[in-house]
């Protein structure tokens, strides 16, 4: 199981179906933020899909796929954040992340995105991590900028999200990026 100890107020874990119930009431209190920047929020109605998700998590977790942990602080789940997509075959993944509306703006998840970096280039080997966000989403685009990740692009429309389409902007960190710039990522 994935766990991380990042200081003494914040833990990374891999969400198991025990913490069905507390991911879905933070996801249902943080229901109108999170419909600006995800498009799964609409099909979260129930602790049984959340049940589901978790379900999915675990045994793609178990065939290397994905990680999914909750960011806990303070012993309280305030967010997620994992690997939506590992390639093994070519050393690549991609980082995914949400938070708590009332947690912003602490550093929670420049951390907790950084923890992510190291996990991923020191123990699973990858050579190349991306971070996708919303064009428009300011604060998750400064998640990566601030870690030292090279923008790379725009995919234009690349999520819809219940209404229209978001464009997407692309950053990527690159493993020699890291090593050369490694102290940036840690501070």
């Amino acid at each position: 199981m994935f766990y991380m100890k990042m200081n003494e107020h914040m833990t990374l874990k891999q969400l198991d179906l025990r913490e069905e119930e507390v991911l879905f009431r933070l996801v249902d209190r943080n229901r109108s933020h999170l419909r600006n920047w995800v498009p799964w929020v609409d099909g979260t109605k129930s602790i049984e899909d959340t049940r589901n998700f978790l379900a999915f998590c675990e045994s793609q977790y178990k065939h290397a796929k994905l990680i999914n942990a909750g960011i806990w602080y303070q012993d309280e789940l305030v967010g997620c954040i994992g690997y939506n997509e590992v390639n093994q075959h070519n050393r690549f993944a991609k980082i995914g992340y949400w938070l708590s509306e009332d947690m912003q703006g602490r550093g929670i998840m420049r951390l907790a995105c950084a923890e992510m970096v190291r996990y991923g280039f020191q123990e699973m080997g990858l050579n190349r991590i991306e971070i996708r966000v919303a064009k428009s989403n300011h604060r998750s685009k400064a998640i990566p900028q601030k870690l030292g990740f090279v923008q790379e692009g725009m995919i234009r429309q690349a999520e819809w999200l219940y209404d229209h389409y978001v464009d997407h902007l692309v950053f990527g960190l690159l493993r020699e990026e890291y090593e050369k710039n490694e102290n940036l990522v840690l501070k």
